[in-house]
């Protein structure tokens, strides 16, 4: 996670220097309080407005809620089979609901469905106490997940996305939170995707509307309330690339649509992912001291790419920067050295490079002779 939010990091940075250079698409005009562009394989985002700006997410707090019932479900402490009891709480929630009763027996496939789908609120909080036993240890349970995901900027107070002035989140945390579900719970993600559920003979549609109008498009969440207008998270596939756009606040359904339409457009015709080096592909050979062999084989254990204006690709440079003197043991997936990358001639980021192979310490000669040879480098 680390290394991750280190690559993250520093490709966010190839964008905003690109920018300042004046090498970056112009992005369209988005009428909203803020969003975000990003490209889900990179973390980077390609475009964005007051992306760190405290936000309400409404509804879409639900992508959190869902994260920690998928995770219960892979981990086995609840089963989609099981039946889940419905509280009065959960039968009183306010809001966009599923309609569930307390006589009624739901299953927690159900449930999910009428909380991903319907966006119900009653959903939410019986899976909340499913899990949990009380929709306040389950929020507990939905911030330790966030800080452990890097969401620096989120904080939750339920499970439904109801109004609070301590319930917020970022344009920037938002997407990173729905690549999560989509990264670590693909089998749960096509729930998303649906267009409408019915339960307890009522029918109701996906408010998602881009489900309908963009058939690359298969996620991801809605959300509105009075305060913090329109919201949408759209989730695009093209080919092998997939972008995420997060639009807060807009003026109307219509609009949140439309805007999202534009920034997932926009991605997919100004930007390329290209693969600068495959996974554990050694990008160089250093020299190791003391070691059981004088060299080890650098680079990234998981194929290393980024989002680039299209047509700038060639453009690209790159130089490493080697840790000397580098002194056995040396650990696979250890940082060995630096890559520096330039675009156009302007620099724009800086990614650890790790060790491919464990290079084990050598025998008391050889450490000794490599000793020696030190004291004349």
């Amino acid at each position: 996670m680390k290394f991750f939010a280190f690559i993250f990091a520093a490709a966010f940075s190839v964008l905003a220097q690109l920018a300042q250079a004046q090498s970056l698409p112009q992005a369209p005009a988005i009428a909203a309080k803020s969003w975000l562009l990003m490209d889900y394989s990179t973390g980077q985002a390609l475009a964005s407005f007051n992306p760190d700006e405290r936000v309400e997410p409404a509804s879409l707090t639900k992508l959190m809620t869902s994260y920690v019932v998928m995770a219960a479900l892979k981990e086995g402490r609840i089963k989609p089979e099981q039946t889940a009891p419905v509280s009065e709480r959960a039968w009183q929630a306010q809001g966009s609901r599923m309609f569930i009763e307390p006589r009624r027996p739901v299953t927690v496939d159900e449930l999910l469905h009428g909380m991903i789908v319907q966006s119900g609120n009653d959903a939410s909080i019986a899976l909340a106490e499913a899990v949990a036993g009380s929709e306040e240890a389950f929020v507990q349970m939905m911030n330790r997940e966030a800080q452990r995901l890097g969401l620096k900027n989120t904080h939750f107070t339920n499970a439904t996305g109801l109004p609070d002035p301590q319930h917020y989140s970022t344009a920037r945390d938002l997407g990173a939170m729905a690549a999560a579900v989509i990264r670590d719970f693909p089998d749960h993600y096509p729930l998303y995707a649906l267009r409408e559920y019915t339960y307890n003979r009522i029918s109701q549609p996906n408010r998602n509307r881009l489900l309908w109008l963009d058939p690359a498009v298969d996620g991801v969440k809605t959300g509105h309330t009075e305060s913090a207008g329109f919201c949408l998270i759209a989730s695009a596939k093209r080919g092998p690339r997939r972008l995420l756009s997060v639009v807060m606040g807009a003026a109307s359904d219509a609009m949140r649509v439309q805007e999202s339409q534009k920034l997932l457009n926009f991605g997919f015709q100004f930007f390329d992912s290209v693969r600068l080096y495959a996974g554990n592909q050694a990008v160089s050979r250093l020299r190791v001291w003391k070691g059981a062999q004088n060299a080890v084989k650098a680079g990234f254990l998981e194929d290393f790419t980024l989002s680039l204006p299209k047509g700038m690709a060639d453009k690209v440079q790159a130089s490493l920067v080697s840790q000397q003197p580098l002194l056995a043991p040396v650990q696979k997936g250890q940082r060995v050295a630096t890559l520096k990358l330039s675009l156009d001639g302007q620099p724009v980021g800086e990614y650890p490079v790790v060790a491919l192979e464990t290079v084990p310490v050598a025998g008391v000669l050889g450490r000794a002779w490599d000793t020696i040879r030190l004291w004349f480098e």
